[in-house]
């Protein structure tokens, strides 16, 4: 059985709640990336996403007086988590069900140990599927 923590990704990009957002644009245009987990001392306390920026910046651009933003002003914080041994089949199934583009993992006292993210059900996906076709090939030849 294939745990979360078998695939996560585990270089971690992330924010203090009091950077701001110019901040996180750079971050996610830099490592090309679309989630940036928020943390307190360690702890995850929310995520913003590239959706999140987007919608932030379309309305702080409406009111040219405005105050800048802080990753605190947008952030989800009541994030869904999962363990680094949650079974895959069951985090998938999260992030299925509620469209989720990715998964933060954290031990029980809310230390962020990484993230599964889309990209990596793809890179993990891919593997399987070639290994598949190297079966199917090991069979013509057996055969």
């Amino acid at each position: 059985m294939q745990i979360v923590g078998e695939l996560m990704s585990r270089e971690l990009v992330t924010l203090k709640e009091t950077q701001n957002l110019s901040k996180a644009e750079e971050l996610l245009r830099l490592h090309r990336i679309r989630h940036l987990p928020v943390l307190r001392q360690g702890k995850l306390v929310g995520l913003v996403t590239h959706r999140d920026l987007l919608r932030a910046s379309a309305m702080h651009a409406t009111d040219p007086a405005s105050q800048p933003l802080w990753a605190a002003d947008i952030m989800t914080r009541d994030v869904e988590t999962v363990g680094p041994e949650t079974p895959l089949k069951e985090a998938v199934g999260l992030m299925l069900k509620h469209k989720y583009g990715c998964l933060p993992v954290v031990d029980p006292s809310g230390v962020l140990l990484g993230i599964l993210t889309e990209a990596d059900l793809v890179r993990y996906a891919h593997h399987l599927i070639g290994e598949l076709d190297r079966r199917e090939m090991a069979a013509e030849y057996s055969a």
